[in-house]
């Protein structure tokens, strides 16, 4: 497999790895701020901050060693997809990411794919565009501003912070309810540049989808 390839291939290795460690302290009855807890913080952050890094690594030695083909095109598109799908879900359960954000940037991958698909058929290999990529920006953004609350949350911060007498219970719940506003309002946009993006790619590929359907 190309070098390329191998860094694409680990965000796909990295989702359910991610979506495992998420949730084994629910799992295991682990409470916030218990061993388990950290830890599966202090592994969630460098593994998606590696994971996010090879959408980078991979277009840099696809260019670098020459191995641009219309394989890696559609394969590094996919492998985002898998793991913003499986991140974007653990929030969900979480309630930082509102269900209906989750299905409508559902709606609209599997919508791109299928043009994807269509195109690659047609002999046509559709690379992310500028818009697509601001997206992808953004989805990462996201997914570490909710993770870094739930960080604040799972590593005990919070708790100590209202048994220690710093910041009044009440305080405490209002400033957790604020912040998962803030996440629901990344995720709105998240929702909004991904159409917008979407509808990009239906301008300068839509003549794909007609010629096909004919």
């Amino acid at each position: 497999m190309k070098t390329s390839n191998k860094f694409t291939l680990f965000r796909i290795i990295a989702a359910p790895i991610f979506f495992i460690i998420y949730f084994l302290p629910k799992w295991i009855s682990a409470d916030n701020g218990s061993i388990p807890s950290v830890v599966s913080f202090c592994i969630l952050v460098p593994l998606l901050i590696i994971a996010e890094l090879t959408d980078y690594w991979d277009g840099h030695f696809a260019r670098k060693n020459g191995e641009v083909s219309d394989f890696g095109k559609m394969f590094d598109p996919f492998a985002d997809v898998f793991l913003h799908l499986s991140v974007f879900t653990c929030f969900v359960f979480s309630g930082y990411m509102p269900a209906v954000c989750f299905v409508l940037i559902l709606y609209r991958e599997f919508s791109q794919n299928f043009l994807r698909m269509v195109a690659a058929k047609q002999g046509t290999a559709i690379a992310a565009r500028k818009g697509g990529k601001f997206k992808t920006v953004f989805y990462v953004v996201s997914c570490f501003v909710a993770l870094a609350i739930e960080g604040f949350v799972r590593t005990g911060i919070a708790g100590f912070l209202a048994d220690s007498g710093t910041l009044p219970q009440e305080e405490l719940d209002s400033l957790v309810n604020v912040l998962h506003h803030v996440a629901t309002g990344f995720f709105a946009f998240c929702v909004v540049f991904s159409y917008t993006s979407f509808l990009d790619y239906l301008k300068n590929f839509g003549s794909v989808l007609k010629e096909a359907s004919k």
